[in-house]
């Protein structure tokens, strides 16, 4: 395999491991959001459960072994009502964008495409949720010199969470 290959599925794998942690974290949001925002959270969830069939599809077709889901994540803050539900949901997109940004960087031709459109569906998706955007959705914690799956905004605030796994503290690293 070549060095671009082997980027190619370290990317793929890292975002293999954040659609599972926002598979498991949309379990969260689903059960706190209210029922007007219900449709919206099921809609997300569908999407992240089949953009994570078809990365486990596209490790495969790059000769690895799909990263497993874990058996549970840690939130990256409590979750008691729906209006911690929908802040949950946007850092959820805004963390599984940054992880497809790097697949855009080293992904070629279709799939770069395909990553970069599950990139722009989750930056929109965090938009609707937060009610608000960034400029560049998943870059602003590379501008401190960050980068990869533990590059997450709230890391440094928050000492009880695995910034390499969204939502998750695992020992496999999905970035949600």
């Amino acid at each position: 395999m070549s060095e671009a290959e082997d980027r190619e599925l370290d990317a793929v794998q890292a975002a293999l491991a954040a659609e599972h942690a926002a598979v498991y974290g949309y379990g969260v949001v689903g059960g706190r959001i209210g029922e007007e925002r219900r449709p919206e959270a099921r809609t997300a969830y569908d999407a992240h459960r089949a953009r994570r069939d078809a990365l486990a599809r596209r490790v495969r077709d790059l000769g690895g072994e799909p990263v497993a889901a874990a058996a549970g994540y840690a939130l990256p803050f409590s979750v008691p009502d729906s209006a911690a539900a929908a802040r949950l949901a946007a850092e959820l997109e805004e963390r599984v964008a940054g992880v497809y940004s790097d697949l855009v960087r080293a992904a070629e031709g279709e799939r770069r495409a395909t990553a970069a459109g599950a990139l722009r569906e989750a930056a929109v998706r965090a938009v609707r949720w937060r009610g608000g955007s960034v400029a560049f959705p998943g870059l602003a914690e590379r501008a401190d010199g960050r980068s990869g799956p533990d590059a997450t905004p709230d890391a440094a605030s928050d000492p009880g969470s695995d910034p390499a796994s969204g939502p998750a503290s695992a020992s496999t690293a999905p970035t949600a």
